[in-house]
């Protein structure tokens, strides 16, 4: 069982008390569901296990909700892909998909899910609003040692500037995003201690499907490098 702990969003304090942990294998997925009930609710993962593995990945997506991935399938490609160099993943299935808070909320419960484990560093990644709330995350749990964002959110995103010296930061976004546009990731790296690195992909829209074989690349090689103990 996870112990209780708190969170503190937006100057918001949040009190994480789960009540019960289920995990339940997919016969025909290379995943297993976990379901972590709490007072606010039932916080839905899928899980990648790498065995014995001393650091993992928490992968959120945007305000779409359910297990949205952008870039033609990035998450389920990298979570597939993490456990071959000793490196968990996790998907987490936001609540309340529009609402910072909450969404920080399911985040931080998987990061916790992961150290009950065994996981001591693990990596957050998050696309648009994902990014505000893997920031807002990675501030409220030490094992975090590296954030992803893509085309993130700037709103939420300014407990960036305490993460530097303990989570190296990758901020990604596409030059051509109608719904964000790439100032916001600009302002975030500005705020960002180091290691920091910005990646704006020209013609690129919000999900950038457009470089989708780029950013996995990208992606990978910023977790494989900033996780202590993967196999590169």
């Amino acid at each position: 069982m996870l112990g209780t702990a708190a969170i503190e969003v937006e100057g918001a304090r949040v009190d994480v008390r789960p009540t019960d942990v289920r995990r339940t294998p997919q016969a025909s997925e290379v995943y297993d569901i976990v379901e972590i009930t709490t007072d606010r609710g039932t916080t839905v993962c899928r899980y990648y296990e790498a065995q014995g593995a001393r650091t993992g990945v928490v992968m959120v997506g945007g305000t779409g909700g359910g297990f949205d991935t952008p870039a033609r399938g990035l998450y389920p490609r990298l979570a597939q892909d993490l456990p071959n160099h000793r490196i968990s993943a996790l998907r987490v299935q936001y609540r309340h998909p529009a609402d910072l808070v909450e969404s920080v909320f399911d985040t931080v419960l998987g990061l916790r899910y992961l150290e009950s484990q065994g996981v001591a560093a693990a990596g957050v990644v998050g696309h648009s609003l994902g990014g505000a709330v893997t920031i807002q995350a990675a501030a409220n749990v030490p094992a975090v040692r590296t954030v992803v964002t893509i085309a993130t959110q700037a709103t939420g995103t300014e407990p960036v500037a305490a993460l530097g010296g303990r989570a190296a930061i990758l901020l990604v976004h596409g030059d051509a995003d109608p719904v964000l546009s790439h100032t916001a990731s600009e302002e975030v790296y500005r705020r960002a201690g180091e290691p920091r690195r910005l990646v704006i992909y020209e013609g690129a829209g919000h999900t950038l499907d457009e470089t989708a074989e780029s950013l996995y690349v990208e992606v990978k090689a910023w977790l494989l490098k900033h996780l202590p103990g993967t196999l590169v």
